[in-house]
């Protein structure tokens, strides 16, 4: 079965947002057994010209306009065009049109503002880029905005974050479609990890410690994840940091408001929510990979800060990999 999936563009749209998710349902074209249902893409233009990204790159495409079959899924990527009135007015009023016939209709990270503005979302669970959730928010109050969340289904609409969220998102479609098989051959041939969770937090602990670290402690930002599994004390912190037991914890509370012991736990389970909704590994395994000392720690602290058990929070999200409600919040002094 043929299964045409219609891109819509325009001019000023975040390349990543457009061909990430083309780069998706083309490489599941070829990854998929034969015999097997593939996808018929359409790179569909607004004015009916060539479009012109955000970043400069001229790309053919189709006019929009005009009587066609309906589309099984529809996309809209985000960019700075869409948040220009004259262009979100012309998408909302094409999505309009066709939404009601097409099973899936999704929208990358500021996409949302055209997908929003036809009044198909209102009640509905949604999440963009974070940068942009208050503003949606604001604009559309009908909308219940979960700012953090990579990608959200409700209904048959899905919304995601920013740029590569929408490559997490275009998985989870594929997986619907076509099986995890296929999803995760697509994931290794596009070298992305299958696939973080929608409700996965849109900045990990990792990133938010890197973007915080002072010079001082930046080497030592980059180094703690790829030690998780290790012994990591106050006192081997210290040593790689250059720093003394003493100045090392008031620097981390003068920059994270958290105690190096804290911020550790918090990346380890951080990297435990990616892991768990993987096939294969157990939840001692994961306890054990990430320094816990015993599996009963481990869901404890997992219990203390996410409020769910890590054998929950895998059932959640292992199925199908959609957000239907708001993550557990970051930790204190967490911010991005």
């Amino acid at each position: 079965m043929e299964r045409r999936i219609g891109i819509l563009a325009y001019r000023d749209v975040d390349a990543v947002d457009l061909v990430g998710p083309h780069e998706v349902f083309a490489t599941a074209n070829r990854c998929a057994p034969a015999g097997a249902d593939h996808y018929a893409l359409s790179l569909l233009s607004l004015d009916g010209c060539a479009v012109r990204t955000e970043s400069g790159l001229e790309l053919a495409a189709e006019p929009a306009a005009g009587g066609r079959p309906p589309y099984d899924t529809i996309i809209v990527p985000g960019g700075g065009g869409v948040r220009k009135t004259a262009v979100c007015a012309a998408a909302a009023a094409w999505l309009t049109e066709h939404a009601a016939a097409a099973r899936r209709v999704a929208s990358v990270c500021t996409g949302i503002y055209a997908l929003a503005r036809t009044g198909l979302l209102d009640g509905r669970h949604v999440t963009t880029h974070w940068r942009y959730s208050a503003d949606v928010a604001r604009q559309f109050p009908a909308l219940r905005v979960e700012q953090d969340a990579i990608f959200i289904r409700d209904g048959k609409f899905y919304t995601s974050a920013g740029s590569t969220a929408g490559i997490d998102l275009c998985l989870a479609l594929v997986e619907e479609d076509l099986g995890p098989k296929v999803s995760l051959a697509v994931a290794r041939q596009l070298v992305v990890y299958l696939k973080r969770p929608g409700g996965q937090l849109q900045y990990s602990e990792p990133l938010r410690f890197q973007v915080s670290a002072s010079d001082r402690l930046a080497d030592l930002a980059a180094w703690i994840p790829a030690h998780l599994g290790e012994d990591l004390p106050v006192d081997r912190l210290a040593e790689q940091a250059g720093m003394s037991r003493r100045h090392l914890a008031r620097v981390f509370r003068d920059v994270f408001e958290a105690s190096p012991a804290d911020f550790v736990e918090a990346l380890r389970l951080d990297e435990a929510c990616r892991r768990l909704p993987m096939h294969g590994q157990t939840v001692g395994s994961i306890a054990a990979s990430l320094g816990f000392q015993s599996a009963d720690a481990f869901r404890r602290a997992f219990e203390r800060r996410l409020g769910v058990s890590p054998t929950d929070y895998r059932q959640r999200f292992q199925p199908a990999g959609f957000a239907e409600l708001t993550p557990a919040p970051a930790p204190t002094g967490a911010g991005r």
